[in-house]
């Protein structure tokens, strides 16, 4: 095992290098680079660009080099001096606007995953255990619709029953007199006040789609012989369920994890933006909009350090839970 990791952890070095280079050259596909979605933004606004600014501009970002330049010069300065560089269209350093939103980003989708998995784990184990019993048919339908409504949707619903029924205050995830205020017990409560819509709206799609994964686990390992020799030696049907298949029901779970981490960085973007979250799903995408190259490879950069540890964990903890799997 301890092989395994340590070839695993010198894998993901090339691998890092390749896909950051291929995410930055990527970004700077399309027609134009930062400059000319920098003025054409100011033309919307009625403001102009003469050619000889824009040049300048491009001079001074270093945006006339060849992309093998900017990406080297890039990645020299992340590896040895932790600078991701200087976001072009914030006009800041790109870290400083990536941790200012992380905090809240991954306390979200921390819960988000944790909510997922305490409603889809115990109700998928009953829906396998009692099937096609009354609620087997509940749970289903829940499932179904959990998957078939949009998420944004499903915000959009739940804060016009917040603002119309609770008389809340749901957008973002403070009041605005919270916003600049220091942290005290007010603002935390204000906090969890918001906070609830964004978990409810993240949860309901995974959990629906989990649901359905463990009860379909559930019923394969259910009509096996080592299930009917537990019940055969006189352990309860509690003992017998999750002592036995719901452990092996649990290897999907497990496996979610290499998708899980850079889903706890990124967040659902489209809900955030619905929902109006200070988050980095909403920045990587205005980042990605404007061809801020530093600021879209730094997170994408981040994304796939997230996903290959992910990816490493879940290896290791499908392992660790499941005595057949072996490593060579």
């Amino acid at each position: 095992m301890v092989g395994y990791i340590v070839r695993r952890t010198l894998w993901a070095i090339p691998t890092l290098i390749f896909v950051s280079f291929i995410a930055f050259v990527i970004i700077q596909l399309p027609p134009g680079d930062y400059v000319t979605s920098y003025a054409a933004q100011l033309r919307h606004g009625g403001e102009y660009l003469t050619e000889v600014q824009e040049a300048a501009l491009r001079e001074q970002f270093g945006l006339n080099d060849p992309v093998l330049v900017q990406y080297l010069r890039w990645i020299t300065n992340i590896v040895f001096r932790g600078d991701f560089g200087h976001s072009l269209e914030w006009n800041a350093p790109v870290s400083s606007l990536i941790w200012d939103r992380l905090g809240l980003t991954l306390a979200i989708s921390t819960l988000s995953m944790v909510f997922t998995w305490i409603i889809a784990i115990p109700i998928g184990v009953y829906a396998a255990t009692r099937q096609y019993s009354f609620f087997d048919y509940i749970f289903t339908i829940f499932g179904f619709l959990g998957k078939g409504i949009p998420d944004f949707l499903l915000a959009l619903v739940l804060m016009w029953l917040g603002f119309t029924w609770l008389n809340m205050d749901v957008g973002g995830l403070l009041s605005p007199r919270y916003q600049s205020a220091p942290w005290t017990i007010d603002k935390v409560l204000n906090l969890l006040s918001h906070l609830w819509v964004p978990v409810v709206v993240l949860a309901t799609g995974g959990a629906a789609g989990l649901l359905r994964v463990m009860r379909a686990n559930m019923l394969d390992e259910l009509g096996k012989p080592y299930v009917e020799t537990a019940y055969a030696q006189g352990l309860s049907e509690r003992q017998v369920v999750w002592g036995y298949p719901v452990r092996v029901a649990l290897n999907p779970f497990i496996s979610t994890v290499g998708w899980a981490l850079p889903a706890l960085f990124s967040g659902d973007v489209i809900t955030a933006v619905v929902l109006n979250l200070p988050t980095t799903g909403p920045l990587l995408l205005q980042a990605l909009k404007m061809q801020d190259m530093y600021l879209a490879g730094s997170f994408i950069l981040i994304l796939s350090v997230f996903t290959i540890v992910g990816t490493l964990v879940s290896d290791v903890l499908l392992a660790w839970s499941d005595p057949r799997i072996r490593y060579s």
